[in-house]
């Protein structure tokens, strides 16, 4: 959906044919990481706050998005001089993605 706004912002020439397999299986090696430290994140919180383990999990990605994706995205892109709108948009897709995966961890009972 924004992916031609993207790849203008981050310097990529669609026409340029570039492979893409690499990264993609990086970055699905990396998503079943990030979602197996957020399913042990949510349960440590789940033993110390006690409620709905959907709940924490949900209140954890966001939390753990905020202090920690979102943060250092904001800190690398102002170092970088990256506009702020690919800014806003990198952070806002990792934040639906961790949400997506809270959601799908939370439903599973812990």
């Amino acid at each position: 959906m924004f992916g031609t706004y993207w790849m203008k912002q981050s310097g990529i020439d669609p026409n340029d044919g570039g492979p893409f397999v690499r990264p993609l299986v990086v970055t699905l090696i990396v998503s079943f990481i990030t979602a197996w430290v957020l399913a042990g994140a949510a349960y440590i919180s789940l033993q110390f706050y006690g409620g709905s383990f959907f709940w924490n999990t949900v209140l954890t990605a966001v939390i753990l998005w905020a202090g920690f994706t979102a943060a250092r995205f904001v800190t690398h892109d102002q170092f970088d001089r990256r506009p702020a709108g690919l800014t806003i948009l990198n952070c806002a897709h990792e934040l639906v993605t961790l949400v997506v995966m809270a959601i799908i961890i939370g439903v599973w009972p812990a």
